[in-house]
């Protein structure tokens, strides 16, 4: 893949004048197809994987292993952040961001191709597993050097708007991967269990060559041109944003919480509790999901935009008081679902668009900032990534747990969720705000 990418860099495009649309179309369009793998799977662990990769047990204890699985992704993440991030800041930011896609991309549509537990036994989650450690490293990598290239080719004062493409990415991949999955559940059960499931993965492989050919014609990032025209490249990058940055890097981490530890409370575990407790069909909550998405596309450029105006910290501030605020409500409107799913899908996207949406947004711009431009890649990567590990990745686990333990009452978890709020209220206040940065190289 390496070599692949070196070959592909060698026929794109020079730097010359500044980039802005195509950059952010660019990164908007790798970061939607990383999206689209990575949610998939979970919308599969959500509905599918504890039936066919864990058919032997409990449907709980089948949906808390699917669910591990799950986790496996993000413990690969912050070592694939870390990875990339080192290279990114060594040989350049674009030659990364092709293995990466190109990782993902191939390890989704294998996912497409497993067999199941009925074919060959236990070999079938270990495969599965196998392929979610792939996901998770693709998705790793992915994240910050797109990040990092819609930063360094903005306009000063519109950094947290391009910044916020690649976010939007999230939406764009959401909304792909559950319509996917949506089209695809309308199946007659059978056919969707044998082999209806498969399709969305395999669907992988044709946005990957969209994503490829749309990178080509993006420039290197002006900033690290900059370091390699001046052979001022550091050599050990990670190493140096640990010791010389060792409070933004705390800082983004503990920023992660709430929005990463909430996002996949909100659009996978609602999944399973429509399912499991509510005993609602396993279409249930997938048009709210839908409809959140497509609000995400414009409220995430615009929390971005915000926070040019009146600062990252103002906005990513008010994102996690409205999370901590809805914590409980949004189990109680769940509740409400089987007397009128208007109360689920209502749920779902008020404290996705008014509170996840608002962190999410301007939080591209507020880590690349935090960093130099010679350690930008690895110092937003690992920040970004280590926290997802116990933020994201426990959440569904940790929330399965603890929604059993309570006899299937919800408030548990919707304490854990308020938990995740705090840490990341008490990061934004000891953040320097960046917005008023005139200069990112």
């Amino acid at each position: 893949m390496a070599q692949a990418a070196l070959a592909v860099e060698r026929v794109a495009v020079k730097p010359g004048k500044p980039q802005y649309a195509k950059v952010a179309f660019a990164t908007l369009v790798g970061t939607s197809i990383e999206w689209y793998d990575f949610f998939l799977y979970g919308t599969a662990a959500a509905l599918v994987f504890n039936r066919l990769f864990f058919p032997k047990f409990d449907p709980l204890v089948g949906t808390l292993l699917a669910f591990s699985t799950y986790t496996v992704g993000f413990v690969a993440r912050p070592f694939a952040g870390a990875f990339f991030g080192h290279f990114g800041d060594r040989i350049g930011r674009k030659q990364m961001l092709y293995i990466t896609l190109l990782f993902m991309g191939l390890s989704s549509t294998m996912i497409g191709l497993l067999p199941t537990y009925a074919r060959v036994g236990v070999w079938a989650p270990i495969l599965l597993t196998l392929m979610r450690i792939c996901q998770g490293i693709g998705l790793g990598g992915e994240w910050g050097g797109a990040v990092v290239m819609a930063v360094e080719h903005a306009p000063p004062k519109l950094r947290g708007l391009f910044g916020a493409f690649p976010q939007t990415g999230v939406a764009v991949g959401g909304l792909l991967s559950v319509f996917a999955f949506w089209r695809a559940s309308k199946l007659p059960e059978a056919q969707f269990l044998s082999w209806g499931w498969r399709l969305p993965f395999l669907f992988s492989i044709v946005l990957v060559g969209i994503g490829v050919w749309v990178r080509m014609s993006v420039a290197e990032s002006p900033a690290f041109q900059k370091l390699k025209d001046q052979k001022a490249e550091e050599k050990m990058p990670l190493v140096v944003a640990i010791k010389q940055h060792p409070k933004n890097l705390l800082v983004a981490m503990g920023m992660r919480f709430a929005e990463n530890g909430l996002y996949y409370i909100i659009t996978v575990f609602s999944l399973s509790y429509a399912v499991t407790v509510l005993k609602l069909g396993r279409q249930a909550f997938l048009p709210g999901l839908v409809i959140s998405y497509a609000i995400g596309l414009g409220a995430l450029p615009f929390y971005g935009w915000l926070s040019d105006k009146v600062g990252r910290r103002a906005v990513y501030m008010w994102g996690a008081c409205v999370c901590g605020l809805l914590s409980f409500p949004f189990f109680w409107m769940l509740n409400k679902a089987p007397q009128n799913l208007w109360w689920g899908w209502a749920a779902i996207i008020l404290i996705a668009q008014l509170g996840h949406a608002a962190m999410y947004g301007p939080q591209a711009s507020f880590f690349a900032e935090l960093f130099p431009a010679k350690v930008r890649y690895s110092g937003a990567s690992l920040g970004y990534q280590f926290a997802s590990i116990f933020a994201g990745g426990m959440a569904l686990p940790v929330s399965t747990l603890l929604l059993a333990w309570a006899h299937n009452k919800p408030w548990p978890v919707s304490l854990y969720m308020v938990s995740f709020v705090i840490i990341t209220i008490i990061s934004v206040i000891f953040a320097e705000e960046t917005y008023k940065k005139t200069d990112v190289s």
